[in-house]
């Protein structure tokens, strides 16, 4: 009796993570999407070289397509110089490119990318959110709740031993 395998469900550490997207917005609901990338870039994702900052996603004939992220040129490659900011398609099922545009049609909806990060198949894989932009007061009034829970976690520290 051979002992099965168990695969391991969680994913590497992040590539890029998109921070000012969870304070810029609020997040809606989340996607995953395969990334399509040269042999080079893979190797620079995995060295961690990636830039999500100003990046965002759009819809453009039935395809969906990543804007304005930097993935940087990998040194030791040899072959031909890519472009660091080239628009790179992303993998989705059509059902679920139909719902984002859907979505994105409605005002105040945004698609904004959120982590690059490896599957345990070894494929680059891209979070993405629907999401919709806060204001001003709503980021204060976020900051205000997470201190109000700091302090509170700090008073009962005590009673916790």
């Amino acid at each position: 009796m051979a002992a099965k395998k168990e695969k391991n469900k969680r994913t590497q550490a992040p590539s890029a993570v998109n921070k000012k997207a969870y304070r810029n917005f609020e997040l809606i609901e989340k996607f995953e999407a395969g990334l399509e990338l040269l042999g080079s870039e893979v190797k620079s994702l995995r060295a961690g070289q990636a830039d999500l900052d100003g990046s965002y996603a759009r819809i453009l004939d039935e395809q969906c397509w990543l804007v304005g992220a930097t993935i940087a040129p990998y040194q030791q490659a040899s072959m031909r110089e890519t472009e660091p900011t080239r628009n790179r398609k992303l993998l989705l099922h059509k059902g679920e490119i139909h719902k984002i545009r859907v979505k994105l049609e409605q005002r105040g909806f945004t698609l904004v990318p959120l982590r690059i990060y490896f599957s345990n198949r070894g494929f680059a894989k891209l979070e993405l959110a629907l999401a919709r932009g806060k204001r001003q007061y709503d980021k204060r009034k976020a900051i205000a709740e997470r201190d109000q829970r700091r302090d509170l976690d700090r008073s009962m520290k005590k009673y916790r031993r």
